[in-house]
């Protein structure tokens, strides 16, 4: 199933900010910053990409609802949603 990247707007940007996280980790890792403030980041960039999983398999979801006949499609996100519960 295709989805609109306009849908996914939420996803993408809440991405992009995990991206940024991401690569603050990194620089204080390299910085030997204390491991306190490295789990705080890191739990932080976690939830912030279970998030736009969700997000992104909420879209699907709405979609397969209003489509008849995606049967596959919806075990394939029942099952991608239960591997990030």
């Amino acid at each position: 199933m295709q989805l609109e990247p306009a849908e996914l707007k939420a996803a993408r940007d809440r991405l992009s900010r995990v991206q940024g996280q991401i690569g603050g980790i990194v620089k204080m890792i390299d910085e030997g910053r204390d491991c306190t403030d490295l789990l705080a980041q890191l739990s932080a960039a976690s939830t912030a990409l279970r998030r736009a999983g969700f997000i992104i398999l909420s879209t699907g979801m709405t979609h397969c609802a209003n489509n008849e006949g995606l049967e596959n499609e919806k075990a394939a996100l029942e099952k991608a949603f239960m591997s990030l519960a």
